[in-house]
């Protein structure tokens, strides 16, 4: 039998070697810790201290802004010193809670946690809401929402994406190394609120130790699977994990949970099994820095809150300058225009390169050599798209599903033209979606 897959993809120089091998650091900063109030998708959290407040680590700082919003914590004690505009990763000034670290890690005393079969489904829901988390994986859903379908009997699938198929990325692969435990936990609690599911852990073949692990790990769990992935990008991508492991097909009028699926990221799985079982917040994520300008690639334990800047200089800061600086991955993540900016719940990596390879390859015209075409996953016509997005013509791009575009940049990545193609359709996608949204 074949590798699990989908149609399309690429294979680019996966650059995992520079920090696979890194086991996890714990870092504690010593700086201010600056909070953003949205860390998620939905209505921005509202801050429930003011300054001067003396806080503890794992005390609510804000609270969820909406039903489609999310809390966030502390993650050391301190002094509220304001609640104030900051940069966020993403370069846009944003309200922040900024706290000035004592040093102390003085901690709140957690209530106490009855035993997984004892809570009932909204017991369980509350928690994983309470605790602020969202999908760590990079698009910031609050997880709460996400498990709460209309029709919960209807999940047949509970997937774990373990994919990791963006380039130089391995926090996830370290996280199902040593937290495997953890991991599978998470995965308990979710099935848990979902009695007709399976449990599929997803990971690409080139993780055979992780495989291992997990197989291992669930081998007495009869509502758990491990199932192999080839290892292609963007085989983590919700739509395309969810065609390999299951042939169901969705598209961008519908949810996973049409198909019978909810798919979580491995740190979102960690997470839950923090909030459920330990009882404490979401206040830290796993963070590769890697990158060729990176003096010694690995990956850390961060605290949310701290800024960039001491994350790299646990890495060991840069050899030189970089041209480059990108958070996420080098597909689908976004360059910095300053390092002076925090980790939030969604910041899974940073990767700083010697030389801007983008920069140095201007673009040309289309050859209609059809390459874009070929890889790309959602089976549409990038190089027109793209077109149709440079002269705002939205009726054109609705009407050769401009919308199915999943921006994973594969056909970026393969045109010999060197036509920024996935940035040309997801401007125009932001655009339409806006305007569908208004109607």
């Amino acid at each position: 039998m074949g590798l699990l897959t989908f149609k399309g993809g690429i294979h680019p120089n996966d650059g995992k070697s520079l920090a696979k091998d890194q086991p996890i650091k714990e870092i504690l900063p010593t700086g201010k810790l600056i909070y953003p109030l949205s860390q998620h998708i939905g209505a921005p959290a509202t801050a429930v201290v003011k300054k001067g407040d003396a806080v503890l680590k794992g005390q609510k700082i804000a609270e969820a802004g909406g039903f489609v919003s999310a809390p966030v914590y502390a993650s050391v004690s301190g002094t509220v010193v304001g609640i104030e505009k900051h940069l966020n990763p993403a370069g846009n000034s944003v309200d922040c809670v900024v706290i000035e670290n004592d040093g102390e890690y003085n901690e709140v005393e957690y209530p106490q946690i009855k035993p997984l079969n004892e809570l009932s489904r909204d017991e369980v829901l509350t928690m994983i809401g309470n605790a602020g988390i969202v999908g760590m994986g990079g698009a910031g859903f609050p997880t709460r929402v996400k498990l709460t379908p209309k029709e919960p009997e209807k999940i047949e699938y509970i997937i774990a994406n373990c994919a990791e198929c963006e380039p130089y990325i391995t926090a996830d692969y370290r996280r199902m190394l040593e937290n495997t435990e953890e991991l599978v936990s998470g995965m308990r609690v979710v099935l848990s609120l979902f009695e007709n599911a399976k449990g599929i852990f997803g990971v690409e073949d080139n993780k055979k130790d992780c495989i291992q692990k997990l197989k291992e790990a669930t081998k007495d769990e009869p509502r758990m699977e491990v199932r192999v992935l080839q290892t292609k990008y963007p085989q983590g991508a919700e739509r395309q994990l969810i065609y390999a492991l299951t042939k169901r097909a969705i598209n961008s009028s519908m949810l996973p949970a049409d198909a019978g699926c909810i798919v979580d990221n491995v740190e979102t799985l960690i997470g839950i099994h923090n909030a459920v079982i330990l009882g404490k917040p979401l206040m830290e994520r796993v963070v590769t820095v890697s990158g060729d300008a990176v003096e010694h690639p690995g990956n850390f334990k961060v605290l949310l809150g701290t800024n960039h800047q001491e994350v790299i200089a646990a890495a060991g800061g840069f050899k030189e300058s970089p041209e480059k600086v990108i958070s996420g991955g080098p597909m689908m993540g976004f360059a910095m225009i300053s390092l002076d900016a925090p980790i939030t719940k969604t910041s899974s990596s940073i990767l700083a390169f010697e030389k801007d390879a983008v920069a140095k390859n201007p673009e040309t015209a289309c050859i209609n050599c059809g390459r874009c075409v070929e890889v790309c996953p959602s089976r549409i016509v990038p190089s027109r798209l793209a077109d149709y997005a440079q002269r705002f013509d939205e009726e054109a791009f609705l009407k050769w599903n401009g919308l199915e575009c999943v921006e994973c940049g594969s056909c970026s990545y393969v045109c010999p033209a060197k036509r920024q193609l996935k940035q040309s359709i997801g401007a125009m996608r932001k655009i339409a979606l806006a305007n569908k949204k208004k109607k």
